[in-house]
């Protein structure tokens, strides 16, 4: 049987679910003719296989208990901002929500990582009408959410193909270079929204 157990429609459901519950945020702000929060959503479900190989990374027992309660991103949302001011927005909004608390923050982008790697990390405790692996009906489901830019996004997919699906020769250089990358898309990011503003001011 799967790490998830008898969860794994669940999981996907809450995907869903919270997806949907993120589209309504966004078209609250288009409505109220406000920018889009943001220009696309990606989410997953973690695999059952991956789930395991994360557990056993942790020396977790490998039980339905570690995947949903000790590792907290069997689901994961991304959410691909234009711009940073809309990444602020986006997290403004999931604070508020009535369905969900924030429980971890962790802000790789005014602290990106040694290699360059930027993103800002939730996770949510979402409430859903879900029995859940404590036997609570309503239950309660972590949600990982990441936030980035279109340039972060683009970046850490391109480091993740060229570092993890191919036999590199020269590792330094290469990192040298996506860090020398990101710094740039970086500045980019920042070179954007000031261009915003001036348009907002005008």
């Amino acid at each position: 049987m799967s790490i998830y157990g008898p969860y794994e429609e669940t999981l996907e459901a809450i995907l869903s679910d919270v997806e949907e519950r993120i589209r309504q945020l966004n078209q609250q702000e288009i409505d109220n003719h406000r920018p889009k929060l943001y220009e696309h959503l990606i989410g997953r479900v973690k695999t059952a296989a991956s789930m395991e190989e994360k557990c056993q990374r942790k020396n977790y027992p490998l039980t339905v208990e570690s995947a949903l309660r000790r590792c907290r991103d069997a689901v994961g949302i991304r959410i691909v901002c234009n711009f940073i001011s809309d990444i602020d927005r986006c997290l403004a909004s999931l604070r508020d929500a009535d369905w969900c608390s924030v429980v971890k923050e962790k802000d790789y982008i005014t602290k990106a990582k040694p290699n360059g790697y930027r993103s800002y990390h939730l996770i949510l405790d979402v409430s859903e009408n879900y029995r859940d692996v404590d036997g609570q009906n309503p239950g309660h489901f972590y949600v990982e959410i990441q936030l980035r830019t279109i340039a972060m996004d683009s970046w850490a997919s391109l480091e993740h193909e060229i570092k993890y699906k191919h036999q590199i020769k020269n590792p330094e250089r290469i990192g040298k270079e996506l860090k020398r990358c990101a710094d740039q898309l970086a500045s980019c990011d920042i070179q954007m929204e000031t261009i915003r503003q001036l348009i907002q001011e005008d």
